[in-house]
């Protein structure tokens, strides 16, 4: 029984001695084998490896692409104007041994920040050299590929491959961020103004191209309706003096009705005129002239009354109710 106790122990023992010298390597790792801190095996491939119990450690680290993420930092350019840069770095370690010998123990964090004091003194040289209008531009590509390649060369010395550089933001100082903004203000409105402006003086010729247009339509209508007027009024005189010729007496009667329906009208201006003014000769009592006794002017006795149509009374003065533009009294 005792020795069933001492080969179980013994298998035990040979087990744990068995398993404390096999170590894995994962895919996305890379190992170190390390005996009392030195490096007496590099495990690159994933896979089984096998190192000596209790005296041996492994040591891993990633075989991934890393990224490193720069703190910003404000870059004068070659305009002495500032800019605050961020970047962003992808890496990836390539010499495990170089790489444990640079970082230490401190592996992945330690390297972040060498690298980072790697990264931002190459851009501080690149962009510092540069006008910067570049960093807008399409040259900004260059400018990445530039700090890259510095970079990498001064990174080969931690065991490290940069793989890229790229410029995530480039921005002014809060300092000069007003300054800018109050420029660029003033620059738009400078350009609104001379819109306006420019709006403006193409509305004013529209608008004195329109006016000049309405006085001439206007000018040539008023001049057709005077010609008009005057054909009608040179019509309308000759039917006058045609109807006259034919009868005078006729026309003389309808004249005389039209300028009493103009004048003898209720509440308008007042004339004052004898009742056998000339006017009222169509309004006194008719009488033919045959019959009319010689040196009796209408034939009429200015002493009697007058015809009630009239409203007078002989011998004395009264008002006859016009119109606002006056009677017109035929002679």
């Amino acid at each position: 029984m005792r020795t069933l106790y001492i080969a179980a122990g013994v298998i035990f023992a040979l087990l744990i001695i068995g398993l404390s010298s096999i170590f894995i390597v994962d895919e996305r790792k890379k190992a170190l084998v390390l005996q009392f801190g030195q490096v007496t095996q590099v495990k690159q491939e994933p896979g089984l490896g096998f190192k000596i119990p209790f005296i041996q450690d492994v040591v891993y680290y990633e075989d991934r692409i890393l990224g490193l993420p720069t703190t910003p930092i404000e870059v004068t350019m070659l305009d002495d104007r500032r800019l605050v840069v961020d970047a962003f770095a992808r890496w990836r370690i390539t010499d495990l041994v170089r790489f444990r010998e640079a970082v230490g123990t401190g592996a992945e964090a330690q390297a972040l920040r060498r690298l980072e004091g790697i990264v931002n003194p190459a851009i501080q040289e690149v962009l510092g050299s540069v006008p910067s209008n570049r960093v807008l531009s399409e040259d900004r590509t260059a400018l990445m590929n530039q700090i890259r390649d510095i970079a990498r060369r001064q990174a080969v010395n931690l065991g490290i491959e940069v793989i890229d550089v790229r410029l995530t933001r480039t921005d002014l100082p809060e300092q000069n961020l007003e300054a800018t903004f109050n420029r660029m203000r003033a620059e738009r409105q400078r350009e609104a103004a001379d819109e306006i402006a420019r709006g403006g003086e193409a509305a004013q010729r529209v608008r004195a191209s329109a006016d000049r247009t309405v006085v001439e339509l206007t000018s040539d209508a008023r001049r057709q309706a005077e010609v008009i007027r005057g054909e009608a009024d040179a019509e309308r005189n000759g039917i006058y003096a045609e109807a006259f010729g034919l009868d005078p007496e006729f026309f003389a009667f309808t004249r005389s009705l039209t300028a009493y329906e103009k004048a003898l009208q209720a509440g308008n201006s007042s004339i004052v005129m004898q009742p056998d003014s000339a006017f009222f000769e169509y309004l006194r009592s008719y009488e033919p002239p045959e019959l009319r006794p010689e040196g009796a002017g209408t034939g009429t006795d200015t002493g009697a009354a007058t015809d009630a149509g009239t409203g007078v009374e002989a011998g004395v003065e009264t008002e006859a109710e016009v119109g606002a533009g006056g009677a017109v009294v035929p002679q």
